[in-house]
């Protein structure tokens, strides 16, 4: 996949998070309320999350050095790890201080319908957002859950929006049922036990994204299917076997693949030769994202002995 589909869903979720997160900090000013800080500030750091996102397609868009031979394509991995580490600090642990705070120094509420309404408003806006990601990510899901999409993806972007969209939205619902209880009852502890819950959210959704994108920054091979198909492609023709095989994502879109490959014996040279560009071609054609592929011939050595 190119990185089309993931920047359109970015911007969307940018656009929103900086008009949620605008009024979200003047409902707060409003009515002090714990659970609208606490969304103003996980969308000021979704809305900063979404700027680094962007910033990591750009960086990784730059020329191989010799420093750098296989290019920066993984600056979208980093960024997005970063994204991850982000949400954990600025959105769960500050939403958890300031519920936990609120529960230790209860506060009321002041004009709660001017809250009420920024928060729908908000949640018609997350709403957009979230409907945009899964548009762009249902282009490259395939036939697999959404978890699995998550687990699977080696397209950051869109997972990371993904998560951040949907923990938005129920972090929006609980800040919604915690001042509206306060509303109801007059305890302004529903408001801060509605904080403390976004934390909580927030931090699983933080944790389950570190965990992922660390993944892909350490390096993540191909799928099964993929590497089924690439040894399918590369044992055929005058290809008797692949003796071995490693392959690595050196970014999104950019799959490396080194193998040992067991050509039939007493080739000539040009023969040799031709054999392994047709295996490679063999590989692109199936699996276009396999861009950088080295191929080293053998015999077969179990053949040879037992002949």
């Amino acid at each position: 996949m190119s990185a089309g589909g993931g920047t359109k869903a970015i911007v969307a979720a940018l656009v929103a998070n900086a008009g949620i997160a605008a009024a979200k900090f003047v409902g707060f000013l409003i009515t002090g309320s714990s659970s609208m800080l606490a969304e103003a500030v996980h969308s000021v750091a979704d809305t900063s999350n979404q700027g680094l996102l962007l910033l990591g397609q750009k960086t990784a868009q730059r020329k191989a050095t010799r420093l750098h031979p296989f290019g920066y394509g993984r600056d979208r991995y980093f960024w997005s790890f970063v994204v991850a580490l982000l949400l954990f600090s600025l959105g769960s642990v500050f939403a958890l201080y300031e519920g936990i705070h609120k529960l230790q120094h209860p506060e009321g509420l002041s004009n709660p319908i001017v809250a009420v309404g920024i928060l729908v408003v908000a949640i018609g806006l997350e709403t957009y957002s979230f409907v945009t990601a899964i548009s762009e990510s249902k282009k490259i899901k395939g036939d697999v859950s959404w978890w699995g999409f998550i687990r699977q993806s080696r397209v950051p972007e869109l997972p990371v929006v993904l998560l951040e969209d949907a923990g938005a939205l129920l972090g929006l619902v609980l800040a919604l049922l915690g001042v509206g209880l306060t509303t109801l009852t007059g305890d302004p502890v529903f408001d801060a036990l509605g904080t403390v819950a976004i934390g909580l959210l927030l931090g699983v959704i933080a944790i389950i994204l570190i965990i992922e994108m660390k993944s892909l920054l350490i390096g993540e091979g191909a799928s099964d299917a993929d590497l089924d198909l690439i040894c399918d492609e590369l044992a055929a023709g005058k290809v008797q076997r692949v003796i071995h095989i490693k392959t690595q994502y050196l970014g999104p879109e950019e799959l490396l693949v080194a193998a040992k490959i067991a050509l039939e014996p007493q080739l000539p040279l040009d023969e040799v030769a031709q054999a392994i560009n047709d295996a490679e071609m063999r590989v692109r054609n199936k699996v276009p994202h396999a861009r950088l592929i080295y191929l080293e011939p053998d015999l077969d050595r179990t053949t040879v002995t037992s002949g």
